[in-house]
């Protein structure tokens, strides 16, 4: 492996930038959530239209970063971070002067294109920065910026949605896009080692691309980032209609909620990085795995059981989101750890697989959320993710996981 004997940026600025850009999602999605219910009697559209808000975004957040993975390898970090972060600024102003829930859709798709950009990048640039091992460690880090901010966003939607109307939630967006694209054009310098200058070429895509995906260390943490996403996305989506209208709680309430969630996540980051240097990033996730099958497990079976409450739900799902926060740093750094020449391109197919698989958890969801159904769709889904999240801990990644070497400074050539 190369080496080298600085990063181009502080870790300082680099964890900033990562928190920035991997925070835009949860940004985009919980600060929105608890103004939903009234958004969809605003524009009187049924509640699997709504969904669509969420379930369009993430798609068009995983398909795009087909496109700005092998941009970034052409052309540079930097050129697409500036295209993406401004394209998510003026989408995010779209959205607020939405006249229908149609309207609203095509918006939220163009915001997830845009986001795919950001989100690809910071797990691109902590391979161009870092080894493996220090990789996942900063890529926590990053993680728990992204923390903080979903700590924030879904109480300070609540507030907006409560006292001025739920489309003061979406200018939100848009103010946190502006913010965004001025740090990054002020402090943000290229990481790229060396540019591909035939990256954009279909038969080299094709090749690089193929490489990839035959590599098992590849798929181990695709999958168990993208299982650990998608509890969290089934919890995402279901639980503003879950919490709100059949438990009965308010718009601030349910944000608080979410903020005690947040704590959790931030919590199981912190944990990460202190567990890796000690056990490895193998011993790290199984351990997380026991939590995460505890938490879903006991969850499912209260609800079975008939217990259909507020704590009932969030007292085991605070163990399985205290997982998340040491399975998603593990697998997004992990995926990408295999190939520090195509970390744009490994990147945009590890955020492409997590964001097919969201979406088609949402479409399953969209149609089940019914006031029959009550809380299970939530408590189901969290239960079929926990297991198969342990699975894939305790024997793919215990086979396929990189064992852990100590971090190791990397030297990149300058770029031409």
């Amino acid at each position: 492996m190369p080496t080298e004997s600085r990063p181009s940026m502080s870790s300082g600025t680099t964890v900033l930038m990562l928190a920035l850009l991997l925070g835009i999602q949860p940004i985009a999605t919980d600060l929105y959530l608890p103004a939903l219910p009234a958004m969809t009697a605003g524009f009187a559209a049924p509640m699997h239209q709504a969904q669509l808000t969420l379930s369009a975004l993430l798609l068009a957040f995983g398909v795009s970063q087909l496109v700005w993975g092998p941009l970034s390898d052409r052309f540079g970090r930097r050129p697409v971070l500036l295209w993406g972060v401004s394209a998510f600024t003026l989408a995010s102003i779209g959205c607020v002067f939405a006249q229908s829930m149609e309207q609203l859709v095509v918006w939220r798709c163009v915001q997830g294109g845009a986001m795919g950009a950001a989100v690809m990048c910071a797990r691109a640039i902590v391979r161009d920065l870092y080894a493996p091992a220090e990789g996942a460690r900063m890529m926590s880090k990053g993680l728990t910026g992204l923390g903080v901010l979903a700590c924030l966003s879904a109480p300070l939607g609540g507030l907006l949605s409560e006292w001025f109307g739920w489309r003061t939630t979406l200018s939100a967006l848009a103010v946190f896009g502006g913010a965004t694209l001025t740090v990054v054009a002020w402090r943000f310098h290229e990481t790229l080692p060396k540019r591909n200058p035939r990256a954009l070429e279909p038969r080299e895509m094709l090749r690089i691309w193929h490489g990839i995906v035959r590599h098992p260390t590849y798929w181990t943490f695709t999958l168990l980032a993208a299982a650990s996403y998608c509890g969290l996305y089934t919890f995402l989506a279901t639980s503003s209609f879950v919490f709100i209208n059949v438990l009965g709680l308010g718009k601030t309430q349910y944000g608080l909620l979410m903020l005690s969630m947040s704590l959790c996540y931030i919590t199981g980051t912190v944990l990460c990085r202190r567990l890796i240097p000690r056990l490895g990033v193998r011993r790290t996730v199984a351990i997380a795995a026991g939590f995460t099958l505890a938490g879903g497990s006991t969850l499912g079976v209260l609800a079975w059981l008939g217990w259909q409450n507020t704590w009932a739900i969030m007292l085991p799902y605070y163990l399985f989101i205290m997982a998340h926060g040491v399975h998603q740093p593990c697998g997004q750094s992990g995926a990408v750890s295999p190939f520090p020449q195509a970390a744009g391109a490994a990147s945009a197919l590890s955020g492409f697989s997590m964001m097919v698989a969201a979406f088609l958890m949402g479409t399953w969801l969209g149609g089940s959320l019914t006031p029959e159904a009550g809380v299970l769709p939530l408590t189901n889904g969290l239960w079929f993710w926990s297991v198969v999240i342990a699975a894939v801990a305790w024997t793919l990644a215990q086979r396929y996981g990189e064992a852990h070497t100590p971090p190791q400074p990397v030297v990149r050539p300058a770029a031409p």
